[in-house]
């Protein structure tokens, strides 16, 4: 799997090195340096886009791969605020998204 990584902190560098220990090929990193690469993908490019990365970017970054057929996961919190305006966008392209708060399997076994 082509797998674009959209924030290289912590969980962006956990990620990258678990999917390629997998055999899946990261096919991009974004970063606050390289935000602008973004527009460089479209989902002929990245099978997946993993974004971790600040509430003030993710609604950005998440509708950005909606409209050029990138399914998403998100794990950023702090902007359901704009929830509603990534749905809009996830209808009207189409699109394919995944957000939790947690990935963490003991926490998601604590939620149910």
């Amino acid at each position: 799997m082509r797998v674009l990584i959209i924030g290289h902190g912590k969980m962006g560098q956990a990620i990258e090195k678990l999917a390629q220990s997998r055999g899946h090929e990261i096919v991009g990193i974004i970063d606050d340096l390289s935000a602008v690469k973004l527009n460089d993908f479209n989902g002929s490019k990245a099978d997946v886009a993993i974004e971790f990365t600040q509430p003030e970017a993710a609604v950005n970054n998440i509708v950005h791969c909606l409209k050029n057929g990138i399914p998403i996961i998100s794990g950023t919190t702090g902007w359901l605020d704009q929830f509603n305006e990534v749905e809009q966008a996830c209808a009207e392209y189409n699109g394919t998204f995944l957000y939790a708060s947690n990935f963490s399997l003991g926490v998601n076994l604590f939620f149910k």
